[in-house]
C-alpha cells in the first residue's frame, strides 16, 4: 500500500460517521497490522523503514481521535 493509499485509507476511516472512535481506531491499527505482517526477515532496511514511516502517519491518525493514545504510540515508535 502506497502513502497515499494509507492517506486515503485514512480519510474514509475518520469519516464514517457510524463507526464509534474504538471502531475508527481499531480498523486503523488492523491496517497497520497489516503492513508489519507483510515485513519479514528477508525485507530490506528500505522496506522496513518504509513501514514505519507509514506507521507514524496511521499513528497521527489515531492521535486525531485520542489524543494521549496517539502520543503513546508515537513516543513508543520514536523510542
Amino acid at each position: 500500500m502506497s502513502e497515499m493509499e494509507i492517506n486515503q485509507y485514512i480519510e474514509k476511516i475518520l469519516s464514517y460517521k457510524t463507526y464509534s472512535d474504538k471502531r475508527k481506531i481499531d480498523s486503523l491499527l488492523h491496517q497497520l497490522a497489516i503492513l508489519w505482517q507483510n515485513t519479514g526477515t528477508d525485507s530490506t532496511k528500505t522496506e522496513i523503514n518504509e513501514v514505519k514511516r507509514k506507521s507514524r502517519i496511521i499513528y497521527r491518525a489515531i492521535k486525531h481521535i485520542d489524543p494521549a493514545l496517539g502520543s503513546r504510540f508515537l513516543n513508543t515508535a520514536d523510542a
